[in-house]
């Protein structure tokens, strides 16, 4: 039986964040679920850059259904977590369920990816003092209001904490989080 990979996420939040790595680490070998606020189908959202733009942009994106919702979670079954981005942190960080499960993944030393949006979840919980991250640029402020070091750079390690700024960078994001997946969760 292969390890499971548990990534959890909501409405709104990037589509290539959510979908590429489940597909990555499905043709990897791994079990992967998606957990949300409730079973339901997700609307997920693309982020893009255009000219005259300070910002992204935001469209409507792919919907994808959620496996289970947050309450039926059981951290101790999952090998891994992935934390995407987009707007959907913004208030995925006030459910009590979803601080619950990120809390256990890090007190199990259990080896956690997040990019772009996804690391202010991560700060919800207190997790990120004292370590190097990195996320979407304009987060950099809200990193180090969390305690941690803000690096710009394609892909962060911090132990069993794997970090990226958005999409752009999944490559390097992806080959990361796997060499740190192979060495505490291989495949079966």
């Amino acid at each position: 039986m292969s390890a499971k990979i548990l990534i959890v996420t909501g409405d709104a939040a990037e589509s290539l964040e959510v979908l590429y790595p489940y597909q990555r680490l499905r043709e990897e070998g791994y079990d992967v679920h998606i957990a949300a606020p409730a079973r339901k189908k997700l609307r997920f959202v693309v982020h893009d850059f255009e000219p005259g733009f300070d910002t992204y942009t935001e469209k409507p994106g792919y919907t994808w259904p959620a496996d289970l919702a947050f309450s039926e979670v059981d951290p101790g079954q999952y090998a891994a977590l992935v934390v995407p981005g987009g707007r959907a942190p913004e208030y995925l960080r006030n459910d009590p369920e979803l601080r619950k499960i990120l809390k256990s993944f890090f007190d199990t030393d259990k080896p956690v990816a997040q990019i772009c949006h996804g690391p202010l979840l991560t700060a919800a919980v207190g997790v990120l003092r004292g370590r190097r991250v990195t996320a979407y640029p304009a987060l950099e402020l809200d990193m180090q209001a969390a305690g941690a070091t803000f690096q710009d750079a394609e892909a962060v390690v911090d132990g069993m904490l794997v970090s990226s700024r958005a999409w752009p960078d999944h490559s390097r994001w992806m080959r990361e989080f796997l060499t740190v997946l192979r060495a505490k969760a291989p495949v079966t």
